[in-house]
């Protein structure tokens, strides 16, 4: 199965994807308006997909929800450290060779002595004659020495025909010291090979003496090893082919450790070869040639055949002699030499691979040609001599490998090419039969594949794999092979680069082979999600074309496109070379061409190809000005806006990141009105227009940017504060004129004419006139009072600003004398020495940058932790400061004065002031600028903001103790800019969205169907005892089994009870959230909410509580926070977090936000102090709708019916309830007023069972009303629970039962039918006091069992009298 194939049937984007059944009933009432919001593409993409393609077993129960949310790579732990991308250091580079190496020269000394034996050796007859495979007998002696020293030299040169040869024969101490001299003077730094055969001389001395000869041969001349060392140096490489050469081995390490401080070189760049051990003989048997172990390292195809034939079954029928004529170039694969030649060198470096340490591979087998062809056959050399007894030496020693079962491959093989000899002999134009060795180890690596894993000992096959990439036949089958080993993980990638498949896979990028071009890419992308350091190696053999062009191809899948624009991100990734090779090769103009012409939702896929193409634009723009240009040039931030509304998170986060990268922050002079002389008097023209071009491009992406500020994933709300603070850094000046200004004490006359001027209108994209210095700087303020609502409309600021008019400057604080310091920063620029430069003016859009820091501000009290303090950095840019402290509830006794708190009091008036856009429940957040405030502010502005003091003027504030500062985020003006620069915050999408690529991508994660089975098993739990509470006839409720005190000291304000397990969860009004068991009694975690606990929580939901369920917590003020492993002690992780109402009623301060969760449709639904309901897709993390609600009147409480995706109710404060449907165009189904006195809905729920027209709501008065749509009277059972006091109500999920509490301590329940089943009063000996009033009631989903809570932090659960004790 090719690889395409596989990715195709095996690519999932998803990490769990379910079975959806939910669908069904949105077709019967499915609008194509707005309202068609159950959307199609849930259906296709988990209808098509289930837990790792098994069956999943779909319930006929409606009841079941199949919909699962939050279960991606982002949700995983979004808080914690982002992971890095790939890395260009440390572990992953260490499989490139260190430094490249080359023999450039080489020495042959023969000492022979031809016709004279040396004394110490006694010859056997008949003996080993053979040298160099001549008989030196053969022919005179001088001729002889002569052809053996010419054939040797040939024989190196088949391993290394670039380098230098020297022959030296029967030489004197003196020859060979010129020759060692010469060696290393031209080699230079290059390796020197030393070959000494000494079959005509004595055996070495055992003080490391080799022997030569006198210029009359009449004597053996000693030479100390360490002469021959201190000629040759290093890097070098000895071959000792003589009797006991062991003896010079051990001289050898000796030397370098006796004088390894003195030593010229290092022992490690020293290597010998020795063909026996100290006390040994070389081999004497005629079988043999005399030089057996040069033979085996210059010949080893010849010698490991002949030695083969002697021991196989052939050696009677095959004639020794054909062994010389096999046919064939020993680089032509495609003949028998060929072949033969490439399944030994697989063998022996599968060996090898196999054996040695992965350093020590490295530096043998993979740095130096030749070294490591000669190590190759010295494991033959090593194999054969021993059979002889004889066993060879080296320095790095090696383990033995003589009985490694590779040999017997080898064996079989050379049996196989030798049994087709004769024949081809005698025909030269017969065919030559492959060996099968090749199929069979590509079939043994898949195998191992198959069943292998990082645990298990590595594949031996790997080096195998790489040599079979050199063949044609064998290519694509390697390739799918070698890309599902690296899939495996980084350890595979590890592995496959330290085994040297680098070079192969780098050279085949040169190939136009249509059908590898799949795999190709996807081989780099796994090599590339490891190791950055190879985007300089694709970029020197060009590479990124061949990655552009597979780009551009529609033919492949999107997922492999994306693979490809992984691989040109990667290219890109802060290396100017090939952002430079990419803009030529036209990357910019085919990413922007894909992003314009995808359509959304066009594949299963196609997020993954957006999100990458996005990345790769961003990449290539970052930091590099010329690239911004032909992006701004080619239209781009408008090719990006409406990625910004992509049903996918990653896809939007990229967005934000690319739109951020084309914002430069090289601090534009002109911009800031910094150094402005320059531009001022210098050039002006062309440059001029193109600088307010790129600023008008600048204000338009921003505007995208601020779109998305409240998007519900924190993924992409991390990109847009990362994309503010280059903005912020870019228009500091601006940014900071207009916060200062805020804060800015100001008199009560220009307040008070603000409403009078509300008129005025904002000349927005327009030049500033001239003649006003400082408003030009500046630019219009919107700043207003609290009595001026025309300004800040639904808490975002207006964008006429009322204060445009530079006239109203004169006489305003602006220009008073504090001023002229505090702000001479932008003053200094525009007025020096008393002459008014005009600056040349800019279209500066103040409301938009009133925008932006009214952003960043919300960014800064974000729900998620982590964006919250990306949010405080953007605001340190423009000059206002977190104050590190923790905000304590007023209500909590006495404080020092001088502790800065979240609300503001009269006494700490003076400390800070505030304005409107803080106003907006900024309570929780106290910000403070540099210096206090030159006159005392109003007492109604928040407690925490202090004016700026131009940080130019102050710089030795940043590091005085008492200076209050969170963290020195920004030097004075004088630093240098690019350290601020790298104080910058620093974007995570990139490095985040590479782990998808270092995962599995082939394999389906092994824990589904664990996961499948845990969830087969309760919708079985599920379905039984949804069947018993249907038909159980409940008497009574009022059966406790279980009492809890929280010891909450706000009371409880929210209950959960947890369908599968004993728990009961129960959160406070400081937001304390404490985990139960009810059964064993053991309180299994409690953890805060978050950081500021004077929200208080609304809602606690279960969030796919048929698989790993999820907590979620919603805050009063809409926060959303979601969390996973919540019941185990400290480990609770938070998955995301969200502000799920946006929008505020003008002068609301408290939001008493509620909240309710749908698992049918993935919806969530929020509303409160708005005039809206918010429509969540928690899928999509997603604002999908602002469903009307009522202008004047808010929703206090709402429902959502968990059978029929898409519909809730919502009860209003006047007393009125309405029934929504999402799938309708129109949305709502009907609006009755069911309470007779206009007080608020304090509880409102579905009846149980299928029926979505029958509701039950009860309002604070205290009456309990039963709805059905199709009745036309507004109620048709009335239940007067409780005089004027009830507090909360409780709807069964499937039993005829609800439950209603009051204040007054009594907890009544009822059937269907109104008759009541129970009453729970507190008594003064309950647990020996007076319980407090109902604060929340809770039923569990799928047994009778009724969790109540109190204010006085006490948690009781009921069940009926009929249930056993459990």
């Amino acid at each position: 199965m090719a690889l395409g194939d596989l990715m195709a049937s095996r690519f999932s984007q998803t990490s769990v994807p379910l079975v959806t059944n939910h669908c069904d009933d949105y077709a019967s009432s499915r609008g194509e308006d707005a309202g068609d919001l159950a959307s199609q593409r849930r259906d296709l993409e988990t209808a098509s997909s289930s837990y790792g393609n098994a069956a999943v077993a779909t319930t006929s129960m409606a009841y079941l929800p199949q919909t699962i949310v939050l279960c991606e790579l982002r949700h995983d732990a979004f808080e914690a450290p982002v992971p890095t991308g790939p890395s260009d250091n440390g572990l992953v580079s260490k499989w490139r060779p260190k430094d490249r190496m080359k023999t450039g020269y080489v020495a042959l000394v023969l000492c022979l002595n031809i016709s004279v034996d040396p004394p110490d050796v006694i010859k056997i007859s008949p003996c080993a004659r053979m040298e160099c495979w001549i008989d030196p007998f053969s022919m005179a002696p001088q001729k002889a020495l002569e052809t053996i020293g010419k054939t040797l030299s040939v024989q190196y040169e088949r391993w290394q025909p670039k380098a230098r040869y020297k022959v030296q024969l029967d030489p004197t101490v003196d020859e060979v010291k010129k020759l060692c001299n010469t060696c290393r003077r031209y080699a230079k730094s290059e390796r020197v090979l030393f070959h000494y055969n000494g079959h005509g001389v004595p055996k070495p001395t055992a003080n490391g003496e080799i022997w030569l000869f006198n210029k009359s041969y009449t004597q053996y001349i000693p030479l100390p090893i360490s002469d021959l060392d201190s000629w040759l140096k290093t890097p070098s490489i000895y071959v000792f082919d003589c009797s006991a050469s062991g003896m010079i081995v051990n001289a050898f390490l000796e030397l370098h450790d006796w004088n390894s401080s003195s030593s010229t070189g290092s022992v490690k760049d020293c290597i010998l070869l020795a063909a026996c051990e100290a006390h040994e003989t070389l081999p004497q048997s005629a079988e043999f040639p005399a030089d057996v172990f040069t033979s085996c390292l210059t010949t080893p195809i010849k010698m490991a055949l002949r030695w083969f034939c002697k021991r196989s079954l052939l050696h009677e029928s095959l004639d020794y002699s054909l062994i010389d004529k096999i046919p064939g170039r020993q680089n032509d694969r495609k003949t028998l030499l060929g072949e033969l030649n490439w399944i030994f060198t697989a063998v022996t470096d599968t060996i090898a691979w196999n054996v040695l340490p992965h350093d020590l591979f490295q530096r043998l087998f993979r740095q130096d040609l030749l070294v490591a062809s000669l190590f190759r056959n010295f494991l033959l050399a090593e194999r054969i001599m021993r059979s002889a007894n004889c066993s060879p030496i080296s320095h790095p020693m090696l383990p033995p490998t003589h009985q490694h079962h590779m040999w017997d491959a080898w064996d079989m093989a050379a049996e196989i090419c030798l049994s087709q000899l004769p024949s081809l002999v005698e025909n030269p134009n017969a065919e030559f039969q492959p060996s099968p060795f090749f199929t069979e180890q590509l079939m043994a690596f898949e195998i191992w594949l198959d069943h292998g894993s990082e645990e298990k000992k590595p594949p031996e096959q790997l080096p195998i794999v790489l040599q079979v990439l050199l063949s044609q036949c064998h290519r694509f089958k390697a390739l799918v092979l070698l890309g599902r080993f690296l899939d495996m993980g980084s350890w595979a990638v590890d592995l496959a680069l330290s085994v040297g498949i680098f070079p192969y896979v780098l050279k085949l990028l040169q190939t136009t082979t249509p059908e590898l071009r799949q795999i190709l890419v996807f081989i780099w992308t796994k090599i590339l999600a490891l190791d950055k350091s190879c985007q300089v190696d694709l970029v020197k053999d060009g590479g990124h074309a061949y990655f552009i062009r597979f780009l551009d191809s529609m033919e492949a899948y999107p997922e492999q496109r994306a693979m490809a624009a992984f691989v040109l991100a990667v290219i890109v990734d802060g290396h100017r070379r090939g952002q430079e090779a990419c803009i030529e090769a036209g990357v910019v103009q085919v990413c922007l061409k894909h992003l314009q012409c995808s359509m959304p939702n066009d594949g299963q896929n196609e997020p993954l190809f957006l999100q990458w193409l996005c990345l790769c634009l961003g990449k290539l723009w970052e930091d590099f000005t010329e690239a911004q240009i032909i992006g701004l040039q080619a239209d781009a931030p408008a090719i990006y806006v409406p990625l910004l509304s992509e049903p996918q998170p990653e896809v939007r986060a990229s967005a934000v990141f690319a739109l951020g990268t084309l914002l430069d922050v090289g601090g534009d002079a002109c911009r800031d009105g910094v150094g402005g002389d320059a531009c001022r008097d210098g050039v002006a023209g062309d440059d001029e227009c193109d600088d307010d071009d790129k600023f008008r491009a600048e204000i338009s992406i921003v505007r995208s940017l601020l779109s998305v500020v409240s998007d519900g994933s924190p993924l992409v709300r991390a990109e847009v504060a990362v994309a503010l603070a280059r903005f912020a850094f870019g228009h500091k000046q601006h940014l900071k004129s207009i916060a200062a200004a805020y804060w800015k004490p100001q008199s009560n006359s220009l307040l008070n004419s603000l409403p009078s001027l509300a008129h005025v209108k904002g000349t927005i994209n327009q030049y500033m006139p001239h003649t006003s210095i400082l408003s030009s700087q500046i630019g219009p303020l919107t700043r207003v009072g609290n009595d001026n609502q025309s300004v800040v409309r639904d808490g975002r600021v207006s964008t006429s600003s009322p204060l445009t008019s530079s006239g109203i400057m004169h006489g305003s604080p602006l220009s008073d004398d504090s001023s002229q310091h505090s702000d001479s920063g932008m003053l200094n620029d525009v007025v020096s020495n008393g002459v008014v430069h005009h600056s040349r003016p800019k279209p500066l859009d103040n409301a938009m940058y009133s925008q932006c820091v009214l952003a960043m501000c919300t960014l800064a009290k974000d729900p998620s932790p982590c964006i919250a303090s990306l949010g405080r950095r953007v605001l340190s840019i423009i000059g206002i400061e977190q104050v590190v402290t923790k905000p304590v509830n007023p209500s909590s006794g006495s404080r020092r004065p001088a502790e800065p708190t979240s609300s503001p009091t009269p006494s700490l008036a003076g400390l800070a002031r505030s304005s409107s856009w803080f106003d907006m429940n900024a309570g929780h957040l106290p910000l403070t600028f540099r210096t206090p405030p030159v006159s005392p502010p109003r007492p109604s502005y928040l407690t925490g903001m202090r004016r700026v003091y131009s940080l130019e003027f102050r710089p030795h504030l940043m590091n005085s103790p008492d200076s209050g500062l969170a963290d020195p985020l920004l030097g004075s003006a004088g630093s240098s800019g690019v350290a601020e620069r790298s104080l910058l915050p620093q974007s995570t999408i990139y490095n985040w969205s590479c782990g998808h690529f270092s995962k599995p991508l082939l394999t389906t994660a092994d824990d589904a169907e664990e996961m499948l089975f845990k969830r087969e098993g309760r919708e079985k739990f599920a379905v039984e005892h949804i069947a018993k509470c249907q038909h159980s006839s409940i008497s009574r409720l009022n059966n406790q089994i279980a009492g809890w005190d929280t010891k909450f000291e706000t009371g409880t304000k929210a209950a959960l009870l947890q369908p599968f397990s004993p728990i009961v969860i129960a959160a406070d009004e400081n937001e304390r959230i404490k985990i139960w068991n009810y059964e064993d009694a053991v309180l299994l975690n409690g953890f805060d909410n978050h950081n500021f606990p004077d929200k208080g929580i609304s809602k606690l939901c279960l969030v796919n509580e048929l698989d790993d369920s999820l907590l979620l917590v919603a805050s009063c003020d809409g926060s959303i926070r979601i969390w996973k492993d919540y019941a185990l002690n400290g480990k609770q992780k938070l998955v995301t977090a969200f502000s799920s109402i946006q929008g505020h009623k003008p002068g609301v301060r408290s939001l008493s936000a509620v909240v309710d969760w749908q698992q049918q449709s993935g919806y969530l639904y929020a509303s409160g102090e708005i005039s809206s309901i918010m429509l969540w897709d928690l899928d999509k993390e997603q604002l999908l709708n602002s469903i009307p609600s009522s202008p004047d009147c808010s929703i206090s409480a709402l429902s959502a019916s968990q059978v029929h995706g898409g519909q809730f109710a919502a009860g209003f404060v006047d007393g009125s309830v309405r029934l929504y449907d999402i799938r309708t165009p129109e949305m709502l189904v009907c609006a009755k007023r069911p309470h007779t006195r206009v007080e608020r809905v304090v509880g409102i729920g579905f009846q149980p069972g299928l029926d979505s027209g029958k509701f039950v709501s009860a309002s604070q008065a205290g009456d309990i009303e039963f709805l059905d749509i199709r009745n036309p009277r507004d109620t048709y059972l009335t239940i007067n629970a409780h005089r004027g006091s009830l507090t909360a109500l409780a709807v069964h999920r499937h039993a005829p039962i609800i439950a209603s509490g009051s204040a007054k301590q009594i907890i009544k329940v009822f059937s269907l039918e109104g008759e009541v089943l129970g009453t729970i009063r507190y008594y003064s000996t309950f647990m020996a006091q007076t319980i407090g009033p109902v604060s929340c009631l809770t039923f569990h989903p799928y047994q009778v069992l009724l969790a109540a809570g109190a204010a006085d932090a006490c948690v009781s659960i009921y069940t009926d009298d009929n249930a056993q004790a459990r």
